[in-house]
Formats: structure tokens, C-alpha cells, sequence
């Protein structure tokens, strides 16, 4: 891969705060893997927290990546997989299984989905340098014309916004 980030890289994770600044914007939690997209034309790369490859085990989102996402980027976000209106973290757990026909059994009958919240690096440029907000716009246009199994997370400046 020749993207201007590469793996390892250690996502942001959240810090807890005395107070929440003015003009913060928020998230839902998602019940999930946490995973750092790697797309570099066609090589792809679903990247855990803790810096292991789970692309082996989440095929269907190889080619949900391919079909959805710019040829070359990195994203934040998370692996989850739905079961009717839930997420189901112990579905999303049996998916690391060393058979490769029970993963490709699970990804048929469980498969996964991929929620986005971070975009950073597009093209030969990296986008940590940049406010989220700036981030967070060029995340909404590089998904524009993306299609489920991949997600953009809502967001919203209301502290007591409920997002069940």
C-alpha cells in the first residue's frame, strides 16, 4: 500500500473531560469492533484496535469496501452486525473463528456492516492535520453514493439527543 497513512496506526480514542466544551458535537455508541479502513485500489485492509488484520474474517466487507468506498482512503469507524432492530456483539465475536468455511458461513448468515464516523486520508493526503468538522464534510462527500453495508454515523450538538 502506498497511502499516505498506513498500518500500524493507533485510532483516537475517547478521553474522559470534567466538562463538555460548547459547540461539541455527539455521537452514538456502537456495539462493535473498532477498525481503521485501509484502501489502496484494490488492496484492502480492516484493521482492529489493537492493530490485527480482520479482513480474513469480514470478506463481505472487503467487497462492500471495493464497491463502496474512494480508491484510496482511511477511515475510522466500526464493525457491527445487526439482528433485527440490535446489534448483536456476540454474532460480531463468532465471526474471528480460524475455519475458513464457518467464516464464510457467518458472513453469509451474519454479515457484518461498517459505520463510519472519521475520514483520515484521502488520495496521497493525509487529513489528521485538519479540524473534525472539515474531516467530517469531506467523510460525507467521499460517502455520498455509498450503499449499506457501509454507514455514515449520525451526529448532533444536542447533549440530549437520544439515538435509539
Amino acid at each position: 500500500m502506498s497511502l499516505p497513512l498506513r498500518p500500524p496506526l493507533e485510532p483516537m480514542l475517547a478521553r474522559s473531560a470534567a466538562a463538555i466544551a460548547p459547540g461539541m458535537v455527539y455521537e452514538p455508541k456502537w456495539d462493535g469492533f473498532r477498525c481503521l479502513v485501509f484502501r489502496d485500489n484494490d488492496e484492502v485492509q480492516l484493521i482492529s484496535r489493537n492493530g490485527r488484520d480482520l479482513s480474513v474474517y469480514f470478506p463481505e466487507m472487503v467487497v462492500a469496501v471495493l464497491e463502496n468506498l474512494p480508491p484510496r482512503c482511511v477511515l475510522d469507524g466500526e464493525l457491527v452486525v445487526v439482528n433485527g432492530t440490535r446489534l448483536d456483539f456476540g454474532r460480531l465475536s463468532e465471526r474471528i473463528h480460524p475455519a475458513a468455511s464457518r467464516i464464510a458461513t457467518l458472513s453469509q448468515s451474519w454479515p457484518a456492516s461498517f459505520v463510519a464516523w472519521d475520514l483520515l486520508a484521502l488520495d496521497d493526503r493525509s487529513l489528521l492535520e485538519l479540524p473534525f468538522e472539515q474531516r467530517r464534510a469531506a467523510l460525507e462527500l467521499a460517502l455520498t453514493h455509498s450503499d449499506p453495508p457501509i454507514h455514515l454515523t449520525p451526529l448532533t450538538t444536542d447533549a440530549a439527543r437520544d439515538f435509539n
